[in-house]
């Protein structure tokens, strides 16, 4: 019933230009939604604006045909299926030739003994020996392929590449992922500009056999040809904080009327002392600025500052001979990036057949308890693979419930889709219930199955736990979707219901065991802290506590608090600013709270806002809002570190947490042998606060789990809900800049939002393929520097889409 009122209240908008405006400002997005049937078919994507549609654009200064890549015989296979010659197949030039193999092997999978989890049928791969060759004069590699598989809805394959020797810190292999469109040649090409490339080893094509989708064939072909080296200019920027020469960098999605606005262009690119901001529409300037140099702690920047500019429209800035494409100003600037970024959500779901992406998927898979069976199917596949964890779909259905609760009196369209996919994953919580505590948690999963329950495929091993925090933090989430789903009532009470008795659980669990139980490696809740525990005890009291108004619920919630105020810094460290309000992982002080992944940093805030909020007499007040002030206060003076830009910093460190094994341990996944002196070096090349602190623009990180944005984000709402309890405008302004950061105000200029304003980078979405509005895991750094790192390689996890991110987004976007 839901989903045709919404269906006709949007199909009611078609041929009203009007009426379709108040979808989003976007018309041309507008109709795609309308098209779409709000959202119930994926968004067509959008190549034109993408990175590599530019890379494809650079100046070609040389080019070369790589022979012997463009002679079949000269190629390897191994694993399963066959390489043959093609000869010309829809493509001018040289001979093609082709990798074919089996979508099925009639196999169970399998996987490594240190990783059940992620098992696969096998792969195939093809190779061809380069016999150390001198490539070090060229930046690019270009080929074709024709990817024909019948029923394949999403194509892909993975370019290797590796250089005979390694030497330094320039790297000497990857493995690089091509989204395909299936049935036609793609235009290809691979990013060299960062590799060693001076005895080239081999470069070949890999595919992972993951088995079939419901309308998948029984094999795929993928045709190569038309290979050659290039050099082109100008070189891609991969690394550091200056933009590249001759580029202003901005918000893609705009700024908001009022705003702050400003771009940002590096210091070696002099093009005079004023800048216009000129109408999009007809060329006419209605800004003029002076161009403000700024020397930072992070390098010399030019600063187009246009704050003062508050009227409606779209724009476009110029500066000398540079310019940037058109961006809106407005009070709507962001409802755009909601569409795309739901989009992307709506094209994850799992148990659910998303058109031209996969169908009806994994309901042979499935958790066991105490003699009862629950099917998996359902929630969102949580990345670019088609893993579950049923904590991170609470994470994000909150989050769309927030932003629900945001649009239903602004844009009511939107509002009635966010409720209905928040409904979706809400569905997936509390199917997953066992009813006495324990809930089916977590799966790693690489592969389709047949959906057909007693055959070869079937999965029955989905994890199974009852921990108290996972608890604490569905009954919060319960108790919010309570709240928020007005005009069902017969949901509300039964989520009244539920939302008391996962508390109950929870708190029986937590005063049997007390703080710990994170025994899962592979969910992200085992980087919990204790202090983070306790936050979420009184967060989700005071939940319940608000929508049950019992007195048993909010003297919890005052009485678990006390410990994370515990762990809060009081006292200034002993550098210039008296740095302090950050928060201690426990009372022993050894350890500072960090994220290097998932981030649940804005809990602490949100446990006292909420405390605040719900008792406002209470004996305690006046700390919860200190608490709110120093920690506040501790965000502002970290934004020094990353200016001109707003990207918050990665905090706070102090030189000898490696030596609390336990804390450090349970964050760092997959440490390499030398850790301890690695977390060293990292640290000291942060900025030196005193002889024990450090602050890092970036996290501490070892492993593949690395890229800041779910960090950032989830940090910026923590500024969010500081900045609307003190009335503090800076705090608010921190927290939209980590929006503007996400959107193209970074060194690169990229989008990391998927269609969102320009330069967007296609991204690492193996199993679903590309997805407009899908978000990655995030911008990391370089080596053991303090320096952003965003590389052309499209790879895990940096690159790799991530419904987390999304539900972050969300969550700090309904804060405005």
């Amino acid at each position: 019933m839901k989903k045709t009122a919404i269906l006709l209240l949007c199909l009611g908008t078609l041929g009203n230009l009007k009426a379709q405006q108040s979808l989003t400002p976007d018309t041309a997005l507008a109709n795609e939604i309308v098209r779409s049937g709000l959202l119930h078919r994926p968004l067509p994507l959008d190549l034109s604006r993408s990175a590599e549609a530019a890379e494809l654009k650079k100046k070609v200064l040389v080019s070369e045909p790589l022979q012997a890549a463009n002679d079949p015989s000269k190629w390897r296979q191994s694993g399963y299926g066959k390489l043959s010659y093609a000869g010309q197949v829809m493509y001018s030039g040289a001979g093609s030739f082709r990798l074919a193999y089996p979508t099925s092997t009639g196999k169970r999978a399998t996987g490594s003994a240190s990783d059940p989890d992620y098992a696969v049928y096998g792969s195939s791969q093809v190779r061809l020996d380069v016999q150390g060759a001198d490539w070090s004069k060229f930046n690019r590699i270009e080929f074709f392929i024709l990817p024909v598989g019948e029923g394949s809805q999403v194509v892909n394959i993975n370019f290797n590449f590796e250089n005979g020797v390694s030497s330094g810190q320039q790297p000497h292999e990857a493995d690089h992922l091509i989204n395909l469109t299936n049935n036609q040649w793609n235009h290809c090409f691979f990013d060299l500009t960062e590799y060693q490339r001076n005895k080239v080893k081999e470069i070949g094509f890999s595919v992972t056999l993951k088995g079939r989708n419901l309308s998948t064939g029984d094999s795929v072909s993928y045709y190569f040809n038309h290979f050659s080296l290039q050099s082109v200019e100008p070189v891609s920027k991969l690394s550091g904080w200056e933009p590249a020469d001759n580029k202003i960098v901005y918000s893609g999605s705009g700024y908001g009327l009022n705003d702050r606005k400003t771009a940002i262009a590096n210091g070696n690119t002099p093009q005079g002392k004023q800048f216009q901001l000129v109408d999009a529409m007809n060329g006419k300037t209605v800004f003029t600025g002076t161009v403000l140099p700024s020397n930072t702690s992070i390098g010399a920047y030019n600063i187009l500052d246009f704050s003062t500019f508050n009227k409606a429209g779209t724009y476009a800035l110029k500066w000398g001979k540079l310019g940037t494409p058109s961006f809106v100003i407005g009070k709507d600037n962001w409802t755009n990036s909601l569409w795309r970024v739901l989009n992307f959500i709506f094209c994850q779901r799992c148990g659910y057949a998303v058109p031209g992406i996969h169908g009806d998927c994994h309901n042979d898979l499935s958790s066991q308890h105490d003699g009862k069976k629950i099917s998996y199917a359902g929630g969102w596949h949580d990345a670019g693979d088609l893993s579950q964890q049923t904590l991170q779909t609470g994470d994000v259905t909150y989050a769309l419930f927030e932003a629900y609760n945001k649009q239903k009196a602004v844009n009511p369209a939107l509002a009635e889709r966010l409720r209905e996919e928040a409904e979706w994953g809400l569905d997936f919580i509390l199917k997953n219930r066992y009813g006495d505590g324990y809930r089916a948690s977590s799966m790693g999963l690489l592969i389709w199955q047949d959906g057909i329950t007693g055959t070869l495929d079937d999965i029955n091993s989905v994890r199974v736990q009852n921990n108290s925090f996972d608890n604490f933090l569905y009954a919060g989430y319960e108790a919010y979707a309570a709240m928020s789903m007005q005009g069902d009532t017969a949901m509300q009470q039964f989520l009244r219901r539920v939302a008391s008795q996962d508390f109950a659980f929870a708190l029986d669990k937590h005063r049997k065991s007390g703080y710990g139980g994170f025994t899962q490696m592979f969910e992200h809740s085992l980087n919990t802290s204790e202090s983070q525990y306790k936050a979420t005890i009184s967060w989700a009291a005071s939940m319940l506590y608000k929508l049950t108004r019992d007195p048993a619920y909010a003297v919890l919630a005052a009485e678990h608090i006390r410990y994370t105020l515990n762990c809060q810094r009081s006292e200034p460290l002993q550098d210039a600013a008296g740095t302090l309000g950050f928060f201690y992982r426990d009372s022993s002080r050894k350890s500072i709270v960090h994220f290097v992944h998932q981030s649940r940093e804005q809990v602490f805030m949100q446990a006292m806002a909420l405390l605040c909020e719900t008792q406002p007499g209470h004996a305690d007040y006046q700390k919860w809002a200190a608490s709110i002030k120093n920690y506040g206060g501790y965000l502002k003076g970290l934004m020094h570190y990353t200016a001109p830009y707003g990207m918050l910093p990665g905090g706070v460190y102090h030189k000898g947490e490696a030596e609390d094994s336990a804390a450090f341990f349970s964050l760092h996944l997959f440490p390499p042998p030398n850790t301890k002196e690695l977390y060293r070096q990292q640290v000291m090349n942060g900025v030196q606060l005193d002889s024990e602190h450090w602050v890092k623009r970036f996290p501490v990180w070892f492993s593949i789990f690395n890229g800041n944005e779910a960090v950032l984000l989830s940090t910026g709402k923590a500024a969010a809900i500081c900045g609307h309890f003190l009335h503090d405008e800076e705090l608010l302004r921190i927290a939209k800049e980590q929006l503007y950061w996400t959107v193209g105000k970074n060194p690169f200029g990229q989008s990391l939002i998927f269609g969102e304003g320009n330069n967007y980078p296609r991204m690492d979405s193996f199993s679903s393929g590309e997805m407009m509005g899908e978000m990655p895991v995030g911008i990391r750094s370089l080596g053991d520097a303090d320096i952003p790192y965003w590389p052309a390689t499209n790879n895990a996890t940096y690159k790799e889409v991530w419904v987390t991110s999304a539900g972050k987004w969300f969550s700090l976007l309904s804060e405005f």
